[in-house]
């Protein structure tokens, strides 16, 4: 069977905002969920998070992106049963002195990664650590896309943190809850 590209049935709407640059600088908050969205990255009882082995490694991986993106840093995040919520923020300069990377103007502007790059590292790197654990090589531990928003100012960005820390408080009633 031959299945040539057909732009009506094959289109992937995009749902970043249109001729947004996602490598400038500013603050993205972003929501990740697992596939299917099963809730393999921990427990939430009695409003405290108890992460499985794989929110672990997530939690982790997610610690790790300031070392892989000398021009990220990051905010607020929580690691919740199905899905993950976090803050990213690209700066237009490295955020530490890295001695593993050059970072000459011209070197740094090259690397400076895109917020889809450091989703789809992330993505990648807590996949393959998971899938590891579970004996489950190329198996696909998250959603296909990830859902972003912009961070216009110090109070969204106060009221994103807060929302990221409330988080397993609110489980119960959380839209992403399997029960919903």
């Amino acid at each position: 069977m031959d299945t040539k590209y057909n732009p009506a049935i094959h289109h992937r709407r995009s749902i970043r905002l249109n001729n947004y640059d996602y490598s400038q600088a500013g603050a993205y908050f972003v929501t990740i969920c697992t596939q299917q969205r099963k809730c393999l990255l921990g427990t939430i009882n009695h409003a405290s998070l108890e992460l499985s082995q794989y929110g672990v490694i997530v939690e982790n991986v997610w610690q790790q992106i300031p070392d892989h993106f000398p021009c990220v840093s990051l905010d607020a995040a929580v690691v919740m049963p199905n899905h993950f919520h976090g803050i990213v923020i690209i700066s237009n300069q490295p955020i530490a002195d890295d001695k593993n990377h050059n970072l000459e103007t011209s070197d740094f502007k090259a690397k400076k990664p895109t917020l889809g790059q450091v989703v789809a590292y992330f993505k990648y790197q807590s996949t393959k650590h998971a899938n590891l654990i579970r004996k489950m090589a190329g198996e696909k531990f998250w959603q296909r896309n990830y859902h972003e928003s912009i961070i216009r100012s110090e109070h969204s960005l106060a009221r994103v943190r807060k929302y990221v820390e409330k988080n397993p408080e609110k489980w119960q009633s959380d839209r992403l809850h399997p029960k919903k």
